[in-house]
């Protein structure tokens, strides 16, 4: 049937345009493991009286349970529909699907099962996802982390993200809270306060992680520096793990990431590196080295999509979760290697920026120069931001087409859901855009 379909929604689009509209019924957003084609949810929650046996979720995972940020959406839906009322039956989870063909199949398959909300959760799936919108519109289609929902004239096409540069910043300020320490029992130097970064790719949204986790090191250990390196994959244990290896040998005395795997943390517990780690605890693997995880908690939004769903109503274009929406929390913190003082330094961090007395990319915390300031910046004669127009409007132009920089900070996802900061700050090398 799912071939047939794909067939006709080539050859004519008006049938896929009915087919499509009659399978929403609501007109109202890894491991090496082999990939699950369609498995459902199995939990025991039972609809509750509101009639919600009705409603249909599908999920479209770039991983599974095994992958830090796949789990996190796991984790998620489970608790979304408990507190709905969401049957477990009626949720369909398709697990480790590729950013290609496949992730538009997925979506087609999931309108034909009868899911009036479909959910992907990584960046590149966002066309595919677009395309199936686009075809059936009748069906509401979320692409979390993507950037294109608010310019594609489709009603029924959404993006989701979090500010999770405020987690990572508070990460990163128990980061600084343990250079400290270390410079004070003598491991290190203050000269030597190196921090090593794994990241994914070069995107903004992982620049924007890292930026953020450095400036909050920064606001209390004020020599500390930062290399990153990129694997080219959002998971990769073995990238991950040598990432690591080569940013401690060159130098780097603490370790963090936006990765998914295991790989540097195991790394970090075998050299006896501090690690701060994404998405979720590592002391498993990193009992000695492991300090505190940023993640993203997706339950809230998966709440509030499901209900909109299930009420008839519209969903934002754009949604980030906050401080304020519990979607941007911290894991437990390890005692045991944290420094004496931070969680009183984490306390005071989360206050502050709740209230908005702190912005994360406050222009004065950092600045800008050389090679690195470019024609969509002005910087005053310190190498401080005074303006920057970013690439918000995510069309085919790639025009920096966007005031973001405004009572004396940059002013990151208030302009949509998405990461758009991508500047290159002093302080901080890349040595490897190009993956390895």
């Amino acid at each position: 049937m799912k071939k047939l379909l794909a067939l006709i929604l080539a050859l004519v689009m008006a049938c896929a345009l009915a087919a499509c509209g009659s399978s929403g019924s609501n007109s109202g957003t890894g491991s090496n493991t082999p990939a699950t084609p369609s498995s459902d949810v199995q939990d025991d929650n039972t609809a509750d009286s509101t009639g919600n046996t009705d409603v249909k979720i599908g999920c479209i995972l770039i991983g599974d349970e095994n992958e830090g940020y796949s789990n996190a959406h796991i984790v998620g839906i489970q608790e979304a529909i408990e507190a709905t009322g969401i049957p477990a039956e009626n949720v369909i989870m398709k697990y480790n699907v590729p950013e290609n063909e496949e992730c538009y199949d997925a979506a087609i398959d999931l309108v034909e099962q009868g899911c009036s909300l479909i959910i992907s959760n990584s960046y590149s799936h966002q066309s595919y996802m677009q395309q199936a919108a686009t075809e059936c519109p009748d069906v509401t289609f979320v692409a979390c982390t993507g950037d294109t929902a608010a310019l594609s004239g489709l009603d029924k096409f959404k993006n989701a993200f979090t500010a999770v540069y405020q987690s990572r910043y508070v990460s990163g300020v128990v980061a600084g809270m343990k250079l400290n320490q270390m410079i004070e029992d003598g491991t290190i130097t203050a000269e030597t306060a190196k921090i090593g970064y794994v990241g994914a790719f070069p995107f903004a949204e992982v620049i924007s992680g890292y930026t953020s986790f450095f400036l909050g090191a920064r606001s209390v250990c004020p020599t500390a520096t930062m290399e990153v390196t990129f694997t080219g994959s959002w998971y990769d244990e073995t990238a991950e793990k040598e990432g690591a290896e080569k940013l401690i040998q060159n130098g780097c005395v603490l370790i963090s990431q936006h990765a998914d795997s295991m790989g540097a943390p195991t790394a970090c517990e075998k050299a006896g590196v501090p690690n701060v780690s994404y998405n979720g605890s590592t002391v498993s693997v990193g009992p000695n080295t492991y300090i505190i995880s940023s993640r993203i908690d997706w339950a809230p939004y998966y709440v509030h999509a499901i209900q909109a769903v299930i009420d008839g109503k519209d969903i934002e274009a754009d949604w980030t979760g906050t401080l304020a929406t519990k979607s941007v929390v911290l894991a437990d913190l390890n005692t045991n290697v944290a420094a004496d003082g931070t969680q009183a330094a984490i306390d005071e961090a989360m206050k502050k920026l709740e209230s908005g007395e702190l912005h994360v990319f406050d222009v004065s915390t950092f600045t800008v120069s050389g090679e690195n300031v470019t024609a969509d910046m002005k910087i005053d004669a310190e190498g401080h931001l005074t303006s920057y127009m970013a690439d918000v409007d995510n069309d085919a132009n790639m025009e920096h087409d966007t005031e973001v920089v405004h009572d004396g900070y940059f002013a990151e996802s208030e302009k949509r859901s998405a990461p758009y900061f991508d500047i290159a700050i002093d302080g901080i090398v890349r040595l490897d855009v190009n993956f390895g």
